[in-house]
């Protein structure tokens, strides 16, 4: 394979990480792995990334930034007026943040895998915790964004909005991921009216 800048060998690293991980779990992951999935040599993977755990912070990186620009690309530039709109809004945005699962969802799951293995890891769990917590704030910063479009006052903070309506759908999906039925459907619809009662009658 012909040389390719460090810039932008390691997305492609990336990439072949999650795709192999997605499909075979966290253990197959090992850099060996990672290099043939790409075609590379093996010193190619150490010499990006360092060490695994550079690697797996990546990873982490990448899947919840591909989750939060789904959903800040389907947040509306503008929103009609009142408790509907804001309403609206959030069904929208709640539901994209389900089509990035759904559409994909051994990266979810491999997000997930990550997690349990990252809390007996402190680097990695330190990534974890960075990237939670960005998910966090764009929740709250979304919510906030669509109260002053629709002339909504919260009536409950939108960082505990975002907390609740984050950890409520990571229940969702990975009961989907268990179970595969369709309630998903009917309990994000709940799970997006529960946010809307909180945030307009709190």
């Amino acid at each position: 394979m012909a040389h390719v800048p460090a810039a932008e060998r390691r997305p492609q690293l990336v990439e072949a990480a999650i795709d192999l991980m997605a499909r075979k779990g966290v253990e197959a992951g090992s850099t060996r792995a990672i290099a043939a999935e790409l075609g590379v040599a093996q010193a190619t993977v150490h010499y990006t990334f360092g060490t695994k755990r550079d690697l797996y912070g990546a990873v982490i990186e990448q899947l919840a930034a591909e989750m939060i620009d789904r959903v800040c690309t389907a947040a509306p530039d503008e929103a009609a007026p009142g408790a509907e709109g804001f309403a609206e809004s959030v069904r929208i945005m709640a539901w994209a943040l389900w089509d990035t699962y759904a559409e994909r969802p051994g990266r979810y799951a491999l997000y997930n895998e990550l997690t349990t293995y990252g809390l007996r890891d402190p680097d990695i769990r330190e990534a974890l915790r960075k990237h939670q917590h960005a998910m966090e704030r764009t929740a709250a910063d979304l919510v906030t964004g669509l109260a002053e479009q629709t002339g909504v006052a919260l009536a409950t903070g939108a960082e505990a909005l975002g907390r609740f309506f984050l950890n409520a759908f990571d229940g969702l999906a990975m009961r989907h991921l268990i179970v595969g039925d369709d309630a998903y459907r009917a309990d994000l619809d709940r799970l997006i009216a529960a946010v809307v009662a909180l945030a307009v009658h709190g």
